[in-house]
Formats: C-alpha cells, sequence, structure tokens
C-alpha cells in the first residue's frame, strides 16, 4: 500500500515537472507581440510564475513593454 501510494506521488511530480517544462517551452516559442501581450496581462501584484517566465524570455530576447 505504501509503496503504491509513493509510486502515485513520484507520478503526479512527474507529470508536474513535464507539465511545467510544456509550459515554459509555450512562452519561448511565443512571437514577441504574444510575449508582450502575455507579459502586460500577468505584469500585476503579486508576481505569478507565468508573469516571471514572460518577463525572463522578454530579458531574453531584449524587449520591453
Amino acid at each position: 500500500m505504501l509503496k503504491t501510494k509513493m509510486k502515485r506521488v513520484a507520478d503526479r511530480g512527474d507529470h508536474a515537472v513535464r507539465r511545467l517544462a510544456e509550459i515554459q517551452a509555450s512562452i519561448v516559442d511565443l512571437s514577441n507581440e504574444d510575449l508582450l501581450d502575455l507579459a502586460d496581462i500577468f505584469k500585476a501584484e503579486p508576481c505569478s510564475p507565468i508573469g516571471d517566465m514572460a518577463f525572463v524570455e522578454m530579458a531574453r530576447r531584449n524587449i520591453s513593454l
């Protein structure tokens, strides 16, 4: 029983990591205009993880709002 639960928890963690990587890849694949739109939506406080990812990608591309 404990092994099954531990495996299920580990599988959920693996799924979450894969999903986060997919989200990050989607943000990287956005055009500059779409990236700016996303950053504009998530620029309000408190900071959100998606907004942080968008701003990191904007810095990498050397673009700003």
